[in-house]
Formats: structure tokens, sequence, C-alpha cells
């Protein structure tokens, strides 16, 4: 039974996103030809590097209180 529901989810899933890939990605051209993406990109790279910095500071304190236990 989970096989199959996960199958059936994946076909579904599948489906959709070849959906969505028929669209024409006109705002990414515009984006592209105004020099807009590049505040995508450094906002995108901004959230990754907060986000890992994030983490690496959590797994320091994590092992910090790891060790004087």
């Amino acid at each position: 039974m989970k096989k199959i529901f996960l199958s059936t989810s994946f076909l579904f899933l599948s489906l959709l996103s070849a959906f969505a890939q028929s669209n024409g990605v006109e705002m990414a051209t515009g984006l592209r030809s105004s020099g807009k993406i590049w505040v995508v990109v450094l906002v995108v790279l901004t959230l990754f590097i907060g986000i890992f910095i994030y983490l690496f500071t959590m797994d320091r304190r994590i092992k910090k209180l790891e060790k004087d236990k």
C-alpha cells in the first residue's frame, strides 16, 4: 500500500512539474534583460550563507553542550 501511494505521489508531482514548465519564463527573461537577476541571485546567496552560519554556530553550541555533560 505504501509503495502504491509513493508511486502515485511521484507520478502526480512529475506531471505537475511538467505542466508548470510548459509556460514561458517571461519573468526570468525580463529580469535577465534588465539586470535585476543579479539582485535575486544576491538575495538567495545571502539566505544560504545565513542558514549555513546559523547551522554552523548551532553545531558548535551542541558540541559544547555534549562535551560539558
